[in-house]
């Protein structure tokens, strides 16, 4: 008897429109009206973004204080590293001529450090700084172990590097009257930052979690002693050094250090009138020519004084409103042509 030929399990798709590809297609048609609209309206669109976003930068109030020369004997001390253990602080008087008004924000402002840099970027550990494994240093060259072989927590360039000094704002009664500014060190992070990328160990007691490694090289106290004030403000969950780590993108760059807590005097704003800044100067600057600056900022609902998204939108708005009358002229041009071709 013959064989039957054995059926091969076929490679064809099977026969239904979505496979065959025989699905209705509809084929956009833009007509130059169309085409037109929506430039225009686009231009419209970010023409009047942009000037709601520049007269909003312009309704916020900024000061900002240079201090890098004002505490040059800081900063000269600061230039030796042997000094490290020898405080230095500074007083900077200055005047507020107008009161600002609603929720006041202060910052430090660096001019010419690269956060930036690849290597620089790189040198941290997320699974220490997650709290899984605070021994985890594999990835924070050159700052991974001391001398003695004991994990650096935490460790890399970023953390070893973070900015020290305190400041202080007094407000000046009069010649004999200083009243401390009250300042808030808490909710300076961003929401992901603080609950997701930064975690403490789960033990309660922070010191005891630690044991078994030591500080980064120009940290003056460990990781979770950094505020005696707030227990819960201590370790990997520590405002200012979450702030600190988020590595700004140009070498002129402000962080968050505190926000005004608005009472007895201070319920309003700041009042205008006279001021005074205490600096323990830790930072050292001078070394890679940089300068650093206290600034006092209000802010609105799109930011601070920031012109740049408001220039941003302005700047394509003009841009599209420029190619829709060139489109629209170069559309008349070529219609006139075919007009006069067909009268011929």
């Amino acid at each position: 008897m013959e064989e039957r030929p054995q059926h091969r399990p076929s490679r064809l798709p099977d026969n239904s429109a979505l496979k065959q590809q025989e699905l209705p297609a509809h084929r956009l048609y833009f007509t130059a009206r169309r085409v037109l609209f929506v430039f225009f309206t686009t231009g419209i669109f970010s023409l009047c973004m942009g000037i709601i976003l520049i007269l909003s930068a312009r309704s916020t109030q900024e000061i900002e204080i240079n201090y890098t020369r004002i505490c040059a004997n800081c900063a000269k001390l600061r230039e030796n590293a042997s000094n490290f253990d020898k405080e230095c602080t500074c007083s900077i008087p200055f005047n507020l001529s107008g009161k600002m008004m609603g929720n006041i924000y202060m910052y430090y402002k660096l001019y010419g450090f690269y956060q930036n840099l690849y290597r620089y970027v790189r040198s941290r550990s997320n699974r220490q700084l997650m709290g899984k494994d605070i021994k985890a240093v594999d990835d924070c060259a050159p700052f991974k172990m001391s001398d003695n072989k004991t994990p650096i927590v935490p460790c890399g360039a970023i953390a070893n590097s973070m900015f020290n000094d305190t400041i202080i704002l007094l407000h000046n009664i009069n010649s004999s009257v200083q009243i401390k500014v009250p300042m808030l060190k808490s909710g300076l992070t961003w929401w992901t930052d603080k609950y997701v990328k930064f975690q403490n160990p789960s033990s309660k007691n922070l010191a005891d979690e630690f044991r078994g490694t030591t500080k980064p090289p120009n940290w003056p106290k460990p990781i979770y002693d950094l505020d005696k004030k707030d227990p819960r403000n201590n370790g990997f969950l520590n405002d200012d050094f979450i702030v600190w780590m988020r590595a700004a993108a140009f070498p002129t760059f402000k962080k968050l250090y505190g926000r005004l807590n608005r009472t007895h005097h201070f319920i309003e704003g700041l009042p205008a009138g006279n001021y005074s800044l205490n600096i323990t100067y830790n930072f050292p600057v001078t070394r890679f020519h940089g300068e650093k600056s206290v600034v006092l900022s209000t802010l609105t609902w799109c930011g601070g004084n920031s012109l740049f998204l408001g220039l941003a939108y302005t700047v394509t708005g003009a841009i599209t409103w420029l190619a829709s009358f060139a489109m629209m002229a170069i559309h008349i041009m070529l219609k006139n042509k075919k007009m006069s071709f067909f009268h011929q």
